[in-house]
């Protein structure tokens, strides 16, 4: 006879959690690659420990130009993969942002936060405030990494995230809109098929978080007050059309342009797509309209 123990108690999209507690995840966890100077694109990437007490860590990737008499844009991106998966050291992140920032001439600083069993939500949350305040540490020019100290132009940073990335990037910019980043301006945040309340993953999501708010808890539903207050002037949201999360993320666009808030908000609509296939082959034509949009909305006012 079996178990007990092996009684499934709770069956999501991406785990499946045992009545002992213990949970499977349905995915392999990724390979993580280590950084490089990529011969191609003349990328270079490194990584820096935020704190070794949480395992908070980011990778840092600069274009080839970089010099230290031009400062330039800093991009704080934020990975997918449902709060439990995925990484910043995956070779799908570390591909893309290593597009994106050889396109844009632009600094990228990749966060590797907390994930569900091991770190509850909202570890993911609070990893990534961690690891944007410890780059805003360089505005002075006197943090602990020379990257930041010598390329950076922190009045002109952006934020951004797929999917549940996109999630932790809007609550990245209530904060700062609330509490303020001293030395550091957001100019955007680039939301890439994001995450919201409103789907059958409410449930996991909820289940991921023990001191949830329910269903209204602002990270899931955001709130209007938080909305009106997003710290930076510009949002950029990109949906799929065969994406299960289209209109949560159309919704929030709705949402933001009532709720009072002074900036500008641009919608793009991937026809005939899933979500976040953009990850999946950097060279499909639609995948390079996707990073080419994102680079333009960072770049425009340069």
């Amino acid at each position: 006879m079996a178990s007990s123990d092996e009684e499934i108690t709770h069956h999501f999209r991406f785990f499946h959690e045992y009545k002992d507690g213990r949970v499977v995840i349905h995915r392999p966890p990724v390979e993580k690659i280590p950084p490089s100077d990529d011969p191609v694109t003349g990328v270079r990437s490194k990584d820096a420990v935020i704190s070794s007490e949480s395992a908070v860590s980011v990778r840092i990737f600069i274009p080839k130009s970089a010099d230290s008499t031009q400062k330039l844009p800093l991009l704080f991106y934020i990975h997918g993969g449902g709060f439990c998966m995925q990484s910043a050291f995956s070779a799908q992140y570390h591909d893309f942002l290593n597009t994106f920032v050889a396109k844009a001439n632009v600094i990228a600083v990749s966060v590797e936060y907390g994930l569900f069993p091991t770190r509850p939500i909202p570890a993911c949350y609070e990893d990534s405030w961690a690891a944007l305040q410890w780059v805003a540490s360089h505005s002075k020019r006197n943090g602990p990494e020379p990257w930041l100290n010598d390329y950076a132009d922190f009045q002109r940073v952006f934020i951004g995230g797929d999917s549940a990335g996109g999630n932790i990037s809007h609550t990245l910019a209530v904060r700062v809109g609330s509490i303020g980043l001293p030395g550091v301006k957001v100019i955007g945040v680039v939301l890439l098929h994001p995450y919201f309340g409103g789907t059958d993953d409410d449930r996991m999501w909820l289940h991921m978080c023990p001191t949830n708010g329910g269903l209204e808890d602002p990270r899931l539903k955001p709130a209007a007050g938080d909305l009106a207050r997003l710290g930076c002037e510009r949002v950029l949201i990109f949906v799929a059309e065969k994406d299960h999360l289209m209109d949560v993320g159309k919704h929030y666009y709705e949402e933001l342009k009532k709720s009072g808030w002074g900036g500008s908000v641009e919608i793009v609509e991937n026809l005939g797509e899933e979500h976040c296939f953009h990850l999946f082959n950097l060279r499909y034509d639609k995948a390079v309209a996707v990073i080419d949009k994102f680079v333009s909305f960072v770049i425009q006012d340069r």
